[in-house]
């Protein structure tokens, strides 16, 4: 059965972890979908969560839901601010979208400690530093 179902892969589209400001008081963060593509993503749905050890500890972050309706092409849209503390756990989002009446569906994970100065890259269409997954 499930190998009779089209493979809907999903190209041209990132999320990313960008850094909005630095400064000496307390850099913020935000999460940003971001469409390469040429096409509309329609009815765009994001959740979010993080999940693992923290203080030899298992914990779980709250399981968010968004919906960004539709987001042009070579564009961006913003999904959510993020704390730094939660950079240490594993963030996942998986994102939903549909293009001319086709679903498409994607996981992003940020794994633990992804999200470091080192890996800072510039996100093209936000002009930005940031951490991105496409």
């Amino acid at each position: 059965m499930k190998k009779d179902l089209p493979q809907n892969i999903v190209e041209d589209v990132g999320i990313a972890v960008v850094l909005m400001n630095d400064t000496p008081e307390q850099a913020s963060w935000s999460v940003y979908l971001v469409n390469y593509k040429t096409d509309k993503l329609e009815h765009v749905l994001v959740s979010s969560k993080g999940y693992g050890e923290k203080d030899g500890k298992m914990v779980k972050t709250s399981v968010l839901r968004h919906s960004l309706r539709d987001v042009d092409p070579q564009s961006f849209a913003v999904i959510e601010a993020i704390d730094p503390a939660v950079f240490g756990l594993t963030n996942e989002y998986l994102l939903s979208f549909y293009i001319d009446g086709t679903i498409y569906d994607k996981k992003f994970i940020f794994l633990p400690e992804s999200i470091i100065d080192v890996n800072l890259m510039h996100i093209p269409l936000l002009n930005k530093p940031g951490v991105m997954i496409k």
